[in-house]
């Protein structure tokens, strides 16, 4: 399952919800990716896909700084899991795939 592209994400955590973006691409090495939030943005780190689930990490600072691990499952253009941060409770993700094409997310 192809989970390339840009992804609008949004995550709900205990200080409301969080909007970002994450582009997802294939390289030589595998899977690579940005994300994008909180006026920041963020190497993805272990970007890995098997079948339907999609797990990666990311480190933050805004609003606070923090290390997250994403595990969702990819359904066509869209996505739901969850994001943990250490010991903090999970929070819930939900993401749509920006349509592709010439011009498309940009």
């Amino acid at each position: 399952m192809s989970v390339e592209g840009i992804w609008d994400l949004s995550v709900a955590t205990p200080l409301g919800s969080v909007a970002a973006v994450v582009e997802l691409r294939r390289g030589p090495s595998g899977l690579t990716g940005l994300a994008h939030g909180a006026g920041e943005e963020v190497p993805l780190r272990e970007v890995e896909s098997a079948g339907d689930l999609l797990t990666w990490k990311q480190s933050v600072t805004k609003p606070l700084r923090l290390n997250l691990s994403f595990s969702v499952t990819v359904e066509g253009d869209t996505l739901h899991g969850t994001s943990r941060a250490g010991r903090l409770p999970a929070s819930k993700v939900s993401g749509v795939r920006r349509p592709a094409g010439p011009g498309a997310g940009r």
